[in-house]
């Protein structure tokens, strides 16, 4: 729940309502509330918008989990699957695209003009093991770039994954980190 509240739209929420109390107990002649109003109002009101600046909005899901897919989750899933997932799917703060140090470090894009970014992602099973499937814009870097960095990637994501990189129209390349179950 608190992974979906945006904490710029709140901070902007209670600053504005905080300082228009504060304006309207300035013109009642109410010192005490007048006070509480500009000084605390106000700096969540300025805190909301510099958070609001520098807000990333959570990726979506292009298709919904089914119960049979949560299910494979909860048993396969490994932990940098599990933080992928939940790091993409909330509110960042001071990230230009999600997943943006991976990327650089990489070799995915080294400036923000030419990096790849992630429009979506799902979850799903292949060959009967849980898949995160990272759906990226890439309209600059090929995907005989990604299928190059595929080795890197693997070993970037960790121990019990396998990578999967296809492309499923121009422009777009879908990363899948598959689990790689023990036995």
């Amino acid at each position: 729940m608190l992974r979906q509240t945006s904490l710029a739209t709140l901070g902007l929420s209670v600053g504005s309502i905080l300082t228009l109390v504060g304006f309207a107990a300035y013109a009642a002649d109410y010192a005490t509330l007048n006070l509480a109003g500009f000084f605390y109002g106000f700096p969540l009101l300025l805190g909301g918008l510099a958070l609001k600046a520098g807000e990333l909005k959570p990726v979506p899901f292009s298709k919904p989990t089914s119960p049979e897919i949560l299910a494979l989750r909860k048993q396969q899933a490994t932990s940098t699957q599990n933080q992928v997932r939940k790091d993409v799917t909330r509110y960042r703060y001071g990230q230009d695209v999600h997943l943006d140090r991976a990327i650089n470090r990489l070799g995915l894009g080294s400036n923000n003009d030419e990096r790849p970014v992630l429009k979506g992602l799902q979850e799903s099973k292949i060959d009967d093991a849980y898949a995160l499937i990272l759906e990226f814009e890439s309209p600059l870097i090929p995907l005989e770039v990604w299928q190059q960095k595929q080795q890197k990637i693997e070993a970037y994501f960790g121990p019990g994954v396998r990578v999967m990189v296809t492309q499923p129209s121009e422009d777009c390349v879908d990363l899948a980190l598959i689990a790689t179950p023990a036995g």
